[in-house]
């Protein structure tokens, strides 16, 4: 069965689009079957995977609204390797069509059980808001990885966060849990990003990955060309980066199996 990973933050800005690119084309490159779902109105974790939202696609406002069936919504062909289901402007409109239907707070954890046992991971983009389509994800999902810079804001940010996840939690999904916390755009010149990084693993121990995403140009620069940054610059910073977190990602479930 697939395990499902919703990757959000409330506070924008973070690299959520940004890992969930990369970290959907990394464990692909370790020939794991997966799943991107583009839950953002804004696209653009569906352009960063070389899917123009702008075409006459299917996307994740047919499969929540319309009730098409999820086969004739995942895009198979994709510059990272991986699946998608894309999003547009239209899906801000299914935000407010959620609201209207009935079981509103479970229809994608619906709509992806007939896939399940057809992928390794499955990785949901989130929007910046907790909206319908968040309440959505976390539903569907086993975990929630939560990027985040280590500036003050942010870490005020991500006790909110937390007690937001744990709310949802108990109301559409006790089993939720916290997959991981991951430092992105990491300078560790800044003595202020050191200091709040300190105070995450003290605060947050092993939920804290190992693995930093450093600031890198090449990751921001790989979305203009449609691709994930380890096929636009694979030697990258970034690159390696993502692909060393995908790493750290399959020890620690193979270590939790093992336990089990």
């Amino acid at each position: 069965m697939a395990r499902v990973i919703a990757i959000a933050n409330q506070k924008g800005g973070v690299g959520k689009t940004t890992t969930a690119v990369n970290l959907a084309a990394s464990m692909a490159a370790t020939k794991r079957k997966v799943l991107l779902i583009d839950l953002d109105p804004q696209g653009n974790a569906t352009m960063g995977s070389g899917v123009d939202k702008y075409d006459e696609v299917a996307t994740i406002y047919d499969l929540l609204i319309e009730d098409m069936p999820i086969d004739k919504v995942i895009c198979t062909e994709t510059s990272g390797e991986y699946h998608l289901i894309a999003a547009n402007g239209d899906v801000t409109a299914a935000e407010v069509k959620l609201m209207e239907l009935f079981a509103r707070e479970v229809r994608l954890r619906n709509a992806l059980e007939s896939v399940q046992d057809k992928y390794e991971f499955i990785f949901i983009d989130c929007p910046p808001s907790l909206n319908m389509l968040t309440v959505n994800a976390m539903a569907a999902a086993d975990a929630v990885l939560v990027p985040m810079q280590c500036e003050y804001y942010a870490l005020e940010g991500l006790t909110a966060l937390m007690d937001t996840i744990t709310q949802l939690g108990k109301l559409v999904n006790p089993n939720l849990q916290i997959e991981g916390i991951l430092r992105t755009m990491y300078d560790p010149r800044n003595r202020l990003a050191n200091d709040v990084s300190e105070q995450l693993k003290q605060h947050f121990g092993d939920k804290v990955y190992r693995t930093v995403i450093p600031r890198n140009v090449r990751l921001a620069e790989a979305p203009s060309f449609g691709a994930p940054a380890m096929y636009y610059d694979r030697a990258s910073s970034g690159a390696k980066a993502y692909l060393a977190l995908a790493g750290e990602m399959l020890r620690r479930k193979e270590k939790q199996a093992a336990v089990a």
